[in-house]
């Protein structure tokens, strides 16, 4: 089993950063892939990021590349999400996600596992 817990979300202006957390633990958890996904207000869960078990490589929905970037801390199994330049539109919950296959990114991972969400809120 993997347990992931997100934290780091809040209230933000426009223009501004946040740098989401998802600390993970289990036993196995350094052999996952590790994703974040969002989901607003009636809209359907989407991606945004994700990064390979070793931190080599990454993923980036097209509306995030250049101002979000995923990292990783293998030592201590923690995930970063470092949002710049955010905007209105990337306000969500934000979901961190560990599936044993990176090639499963952008989808949801088969047979992964979810954290319970932190929310993002960006003013105008």
């Amino acid at each position: 089993q993997v347990q992931l817990v997100e934290s780091g979300g809040g209230l933000v202006r426009a223009g501004g950063s946040l740098r989401l957390s998802c600390a993970a633990s289990g036993r196995t958890v350094r052999d996952y892939a590790m994703g974040w996904f969002r989901q607003a207000p009636r809209n359907e869960r989407e991606f945004v990021a994700a990064i390979a078990w070793d931190g080599g490589h990454t993923l980036y929905e097209d509306s995030v590349r250049g101002r979000f970037t995923i990292s990783r801390d293998v030592v201590n199994n923690i995930v970063y999400l470092q949002m710049n330049s955010l905007k209105p539109e990337d306000a969500a919950v934000y979901y961190c996600s560990a599936g044993f296959y990176y090639s499963d990114y952008p989808n949801p991972p088969s047979g992964g596992y979810w954290g319970q969400g932190t929310q993002v809120t960006v003013s105008s």
